[in-house]
């Protein structure tokens, strides 16, 4: 079995610290990359028959997409900041540049899409932002590209978890395709922990057991989903974020609960 746990490594010449591509995770759709560039670094990329969404975490940067430039986006101090992250969309195929104006945290999402649609700076302040849960069941969530906004595979989004509380709870999943009750989405998450030197508990399990991984992650880990059930618990005085990508064969987002813990959502 996959260990679905993925430490960063330390940056190779282009300020890479993860890198999970659809063959390392064994699926077929998610494709997720963190660097770390320097002021004035530049990073290129853009794969054939692969859209992306950037996502400026930290700090301050350029991003041009085929003819369009997209000047001095971003400006957060870390993801723990109460504010939006800048993204651009690029288009299936589409080349892209990011040059930073001041140390960037960069994540790149990436998944199946074919060469249409049209690069675009994704405004921040259209990010809608939700409260989930209630209690010690309570996160905040920013929908950087949501199923409402245009792409062909991608769905991104960003959560911040309390110290003490659960997350991504009642356990849920997402890996069958069952018209109006559930779809298939692959997943990661990427975790940020404040104060970093902390951790938080993510499980991944089917209902057959088949699959059942409960790992501790540390600050800068990936958790990979390729299926099954995926709750988070964040310990007392240890704010967690994380970013979700999704993709599959479908773009929607339907989720199915644990049974044995749809109550929990269902109380009063």
């Amino acid at each position: 079995m996959t260990d679905l746990l993925v430490h960063p490594h330390a940056p190779d010449a282009t300020g890479c610290v993860l890198d999970v591509t659809p063959r390392s995770a064994g699926w077929s759709h998610v494709g997720f990359k963190v660097h770390e560039l320097a002021p004035d670094a530049v990073l290129q990329g853009g794969e054939a028959g692969r859209e992306a969404c950037l996502v400026i975490l930290s700090g301050v940067a350029d991003v041009a997409v085929g003819g369009q430039r997209f000047t001095r986006i971003g400006g957060r101090s870390s993801v723990f900041e109460d504010a939006a992250p800048a993204a651009v969309y690029a288009p299936g195929g589409a080349a892209w540049a990011v040059t930073a104006h001041s140390k960037v945290e960069l994540a790149i999402c990436s998944a199946p899409a074919t060469a249409s649609g049209q690069a675009r700076l994704i405004d921040p302040a259209a990010m809608s932002r939700e409260v989930r849960g209630q209690g010690t069941n309570t996160r905040y969530v920013r929908n950087i590209l949501p199923e409402t906004e245009p792409a062909q595979s991608l769905l991104v989004v960003e959560v911040i978890t309390p110290g003490g509380n659960w997350s991504s709870y009642p356990p849920h999943k997402h890996d069958t395709a069952t018209p109006s009750e559930e779809t298939a989405l692959e997943e990661t998450y990427y975790h940020r922990l404040n104060p970093p030197q902390g951790f938080a508990f993510q499980r991944v399990y089917t209902d057959d057991r088949s699959l059942d991984q409960t790992m501790a992650v540390e600050d800068g880990d990936v958790v990979m989903v390729p299926r099954g059930y995926h709750p988070v618990g964040a310990p007392h005085g240890y704010d967690l974020y994380y970013l979700n990508v999704m993709a599959g064969p479908k773009r929607e987002w339907i989720f199915r609960n644990d049974p044995a813990h749809d109550w929990i959502a269902r109380k009063p």
